[in-house]
């Protein structure tokens, strides 16, 4: 029995020690979706600084650059895809599930795509399919680091699309929804089409004195649109890696529910076995008091 109770201490204890582990990993992961999610509401004003910005540009001048789509490029060319993943463990099927929407949200599209992947782990899922792979990015691990990766993507893709490898560019990740789920996404980026023109054009400025248009129209319109891909890559990512962390934390909450499932199995198992090997004692005790005083008779 000894040897039983011995087990059973020790197995009690890993489940105490790993039940601290995943308490730690649980807070972690919230303070993460919490720092993320603030990082997006932090976006809103500087969104709505180059969304003014566009309205006024393509009210006044009127400028159409070549990132803006005509007729005559709705659904042509080869198409450029970015997909958010994820490259540390306990996201269920983080990686699987926007994979999937971004296979089949390719395969209805008319171009054969290539595809940039942020996270090795979505790259092998997207590899698998036959996609074709244009490069890779690390996941970023703080908020600190998703301005760099953004900055990459946008040269990485301007130069591509400077050579003429790709007309049309998506964006895929997955976004946070109540609790602790999360739903996959996708956007186009590029070429912005003339309803999103439209759309921009119809912000109304503030104030009643307009402010001046700098340098020539063109050069203000594609930069402040150079601004709004920035903006929507970096949103893209601060959602995508609070999903990510919203799938760790309930991993956590259910494996935390789980050891304390079984450490109530392993206790209650534990003082059964005590107490039963105190009757034992005792009985023995009793029987041999018992067999002493007969003999004293």
């Amino acid at each position: 029995m000894s040897d039983t109770t011995a087990s059973l201490r020790q197995k009690i204890g890993s489940a105490g020690d790993l039940k601290s582990v995943v308490s730690t990993m649980k807070a972690v992961a919230a303070s993460s979706i919490g720092q993320y999610e603030k990082s997006v509401l932090a976006l809103a004003d500087y969104y709505r600084a180059v969304e003014l910005g566009l309205g006024l540009c393509f009210r006044e001048s009127g400028a159409d650059g070549s990132l803006i789509e005509r007729k005559d490029q709705t659904g042509k060319g080869p198409i450029g895809a970015i997909v958010f993943g994820s490259d540390q463990g306990l996201v269920g099927q983080f990686n699987d599930v926007v994979a999937d929407y971004a296979i089949q949200a390719l395969a209805g599209l008319p171009g054969k795509p290539e595809v940039w992947s942020v996270g090795d782990r979505v790259q092998a899922r997207l590899a698998d399919a036959d996609l074709k792979i244009a490069g890779s990015f690390a996941v970023p691990t703080s908020v600190q680091a998703i301005t760099p990766l953004v900055g990459q993507i946008q040269v990485e893709s301007e130069a591509r699309r400077a050579k003429g490898e790709y007309a049309r560019l998506y964006v895929f990740h997955n976004r946070p929804k109540s609790g602790s789920l999360y739903e996959p996404v996708g956007q186009r980026l590029l070429p912005l089409d003339a309803q999103w023109r439209k759309g921009m054009s119809q912000v109304l400025w503030p104030g009643r004195s307009l402010p001046e248009v700098m340098c020539s129209g063109t050069t203000t319109l594609h930069a402040l649109i150079r601004e709004y891909l920035f903006i929507s890559l970096y949103r893209a990512c601060a959602e995508s890696l609070a999903s990510e962390n919203a799938s760790r934390l309930a991993a956590m909450q259910r494996a935390e529910k789980n050891i304390d499932e079984s450490l109530e199995d392993l206790n209650r198992t534990f003082h059964r076995l005590r107490q039963s090997g105190i009757d034992e004692e005792l009985f023995d005790v009793v029987s041999g008091f018992e067999a002493l005083s007969g003999e004293e008779k």
